[in-house]
């Protein structure tokens, strides 16, 4: 069988600590999308981790690992995650990547650098990994598969064209170095040194392993707003952060994909820039920010204060429906015990007119948020691990989101480390 968890709302939701749990009960955790440009942070017996390419189901020895054919592929940063772990006592790690997963370039990350460097106060708040020039090569098909590294000759003259691209923009657009194709060429060639012991035919792995009957875990990165099809475009992320791409990103079949959860948060946040209705300000929102995650709420990527806000009923709804949610695990619930109250924006004002439905961005700037104010339960409620024992304010709140969003919360995150979730039967 194969679950997806996946983020309904701007990245940031706790899918870490989500899918770190359940993988105790998978065979294979796989990232199907995205790159090193995000992070997930997991606390557990071997303490506190920030991983960025690595599935957060590499703490299981019974699990196998997969860095998906969808992922932007960056070597040196997965060799140094891999390095990190065995350093912390982290070993029997069963680690494979896709031979079809693309690579992210040395160049790919000069180029963001040097694009958020030219567009100046309209940048896009990139997290300067690289991501974005390397899709566009990838799809523009001019980027480089794990499998090419093992062909030398046709690899130094894919090097040797490529550069001779790049240098255009490098010398007339950017005005900054050239690229030397013969030392792009033996950088390739130590990465496939690296990446050799990892490389397979994952999707073949994969669909062989659910003919047996094996459990596979799907984690996506960043959430439903990030996606570039459905997203705040055009501050998004440059891979779909859908469930629906995670078949693709993975390489099996579509109908595989049987049960998807939704990872939402109790407050909102978000790192980068663009359109965010429920956004509060000074004071209240360093409050939440300095109260929120499990040591504040930063970017685990960048070290940026994220944006906060109070809960999105139309973001989070359209979150859901379009990651085709058929669970919500809901997070940090414990962080809010210390408000009088709660607001919740349950509809946008736009021109005079109210509406309940996620809109295109054009319309999105023009939002105001409106509010439905309920109660808070004053308490701490970290260690709770049943639903009935929690504070009967801080069910209906649960209880409130859950109708709003039409999708059963059957998991509550009140705190931080693997095990502080409160299950509900659905």
């Amino acid at each position: 069988m194969v679950k997806a968890i996946v983020g309904a709302n701007w990245g940031d939701e706790g899918k870490g600590k989500i899918t770190d749990m359940l993988a105790e009960q998978a065979d294979f955790v796989v990232r199907f999308q995205g790159g090193s440009n995000a992070g997930h942070t997991i606390i557990n017996q071997y303490g506190k981790f920030a991983l960025h390419l690595l599935p957060s189901g590499v703490f299981y020895n019974h699990t196998t690992s997969i860095i998906g054919n969808g992922v932007a592929l960056n070597i040196p940063y997965l060799i140094k995650e891999l390095q990190s772990l065995t350093d912390r006592n982290v070993l029997d790690r069963k680690i494979l990547v896709s031979d079809r997963a693309q690579i992210v370039m040395p160049y790919h990350i000069l180029f963001d650098q040097y694009e958020e460097e030219r567009l100046g106060g309209r940048s896009f708040g990139s997290t300067k990994s690289g991501i974005a020039p390397f899709y566009s090569d990838k799809y523009a098909k001019i980027g480089f598969q794990v499998s090419e590294l093992f062909d030398k000759e046709a690899l130094l003259d894919k090097v040797e064209h490529i550069c001779e691209m790049k240098n255009i923009l490098l010398e007339h657009m950017y005005h900054k170095p050239l690229l030397n194709s013969k030392e792009l060429y033996e950088t390739l060639l130590s990465y496939r040194d690296m990446v050799e012991p990892y490389v397979a035919d994952t999707s073949l792995i994969l669909q062989n392993a659910l003919k047996e009957g094996k459990n596979v875990l799907l984690e996506g990165q960043l959430g439903t707003l990030k996606d570039p099809d459905f997203g705040i475009y055009p501050m998004v992320t440059s891979s779909s952060t859908l469930a629906a791409y995670g078949a693709i990103g993975a390489g099996i079949p579509p109908y595989e994909v049987k049960d998807i959860i939704a990872v939402v948060k109790a407050y909102s946040s978000a790192v980068g820039a663009g359109e965010f209705v429920s956004e509060i300000f000074g004071e209240e929102a360093d409050e939440l920010r300095r109260r929120g995650g499990d040591e504040g709420e930063f970017g685990v990527t960048t070290g940026r204060p994220r944006r906060m806000g109070w809960f999105d009923v139309v973001a989070s709804r359209y979150g859901c429906r379009m990651q085709g949610a058929t669970q919500v695990a809901l997070t940090v619930l414990d962080v809010l015990g210390y408000l009088d109250e709660l607001p919740v924006c349950v509809g946008y004002e736009i021109d005079g007119k109210v509406i309940k439905e996620f809109p295109t961005t054009s319309l999105l700037s023009k939002a105001k948020p409106i509010y439905e104010i309920l109660p808070g339960w004053k308490c701490e409620i970290r260690g709770i691990s049943e639903y009935d024992k929690l504070p009967e304010k801080c069910r209906n709140y649960i209880e409130f989101i859950e109708k709003q969003l039409e999708v059963p919360i059957t998991m509550i995150s009140n705190g931080p480390k693997r095990h502080e979730i409160i299950h509900r039967q659905r």
